[in-house]
């Protein structure tokens, strides 16, 4: 099969997509055909706010490493650790 140049390729591609009926993909196909026999139950729009975990206030995780920094400094400030001059 000889191969095509980019010209002949794009108007391959522009008479593809300008077809009047374009068919559907195989996953579109088998769900259809799936959803036949069994339609799929209703799904919420939105989650289930018990189900949801709340997320923490921003304030909160900068309090934690804020206290590990500190933590950190005072054990160092305890043990008398000199860094190596």
């Amino acid at each position: 099969m000889p191969e095509q140049d980019d010209a002949e390729r794009e108007f391959d591609l522009r008479w593809a997509e300008a077809a009047e009926h374009k068919e559907p993909s195989a996953r579109a196909r088998m769900l259809a055909a799936r959803w036949r026999h069994d339609p799929p139950g209703p799904v919420p729009f939105r989650a289930d706010p018990e189900r949801v975990a709340r997320p923490r206030p921003s304030w909160v995780s900068a309090a934690v490493v804020l206290g590990c920094v500190a933590a950190v400094i005072l054990l160092l400030g305890v043990i008398g650790f000199r860094p190596p001059s």
